[in-house]
């Protein structure tokens, strides 16, 4: 699958929750102004612990893979070039050391960090860890995704007026948004969660049966769409074609299986 060794799962999972309790939680609910800036407008926010955190992840990840780059979202915010790692030669590790910074700096707990592991523009693991309750989500590509040490799988495909998940309007053109707003009332209950990690989660459990999303930077939605694949759902770009975490344009649609995906697309645009 890979021409190196990928990491030991627990290994990562162990270094991710250390870093987590250190760098991130001693911040929480405990950030003033000064801790919290705004990078490109109002609702893109980066805090101390989003900084810190990804200070010691980048280092300690690379030293389990020799020969590994980073792609972290506070280092990508500051120079767009730390991108194009992801069509090297060499396996990348993708973070977002708090996705969910809008919840994490109002004190909400509905963030999480997320990790995953890429070689030649193609997810191989992906980690998602909630600091709060502990929750550790992980997935190595053809071995399942696991939930806490247990196997998890998507929920059962349903009608489309019982599917409940999570539709964002965020990045996408006014007239999308509109259609969107309008054919989604055909579905059930709509829950954004404004952390893509804590939405992939509810996926994980079965909480959820779908999810849509807009621009799409790797550290939102690498690891989540492996982990969704694993536990056996169905995903897509709006247009049919594969995600791979290289694309930072356009909309990938998740659902649990590919008849439920159908539907789904031709709901909301058909």
């Amino acid at each position: 699958m890979t021409g190196f060794p990928i990491p030991d799962i627990d290994r990562v999972s162990d270094l991710i929750r250390s870093v987590a309790r250190t760098e991130i939680m001693p911040y929480f609910q405990k950030l003033d102004a000064s801790g919290i800036r705004q990078k490109t407008g109002p609702t893109d926010l980066v805090t101390l612990a989003d900084e810190a955190a990804e200070r010691a992840l980048a280092p300690a990840l690379s030293a389990l893979l020799p020969g590994s780059r980073v792609i972290g979202e506070e280092a990508a915010s500051e120079d767009e070039r730390v991108l194009d790692r992801i069509h090297g030669d060499d396996p990348v590790w993708i973070i977002d050391p708090v996705d969910g910074t809008i919840n994490f700096a109002q004190g909400r707990p509905m963030f999480a960090v997320i990790v995953a592991l890429a070689c030649k523009g193609e997810t191989v693991a992906g980690w998602i860890h909630d600091p709060v309750d502990g929750r550790m989500a992980t997935a190595v590509k053809g071995q399942g995704a696991w939930l806490d040490g247990r196997r998890v799988h998507v929920a059962p495909a349903v009608p489309l007026p019982q599917m409940v998940g999570a539709l964002s309007t965020r990045f996408c053109a006014e007239e999308m948004s509109r259609q969107l707003e309008e054919r989604s009332a055909g579905l059930g209950e709509r829950a954004c969660l404004s952390s893509a990690a804590q939405e992939y989660l509810r996926l994980l459990e079965g909480r959820a049966h779908y999810s849509l999303y807009h621009r799409l930077m790797p550290w939102d939605h690498a690891a989540g769409v492996l982990l969704h694949a694993e536990a056996g759902g169905h995903s897509a770009l709006i247009d049919g074609t594969p995600y791979r975490p290289g694309l930072l344009q356009g909309s990938i649609l998740l659902a649990p299986d590919r008849d439920s995906w159908q539907a789904l697309h031709g709901q909301l645009f058909g």
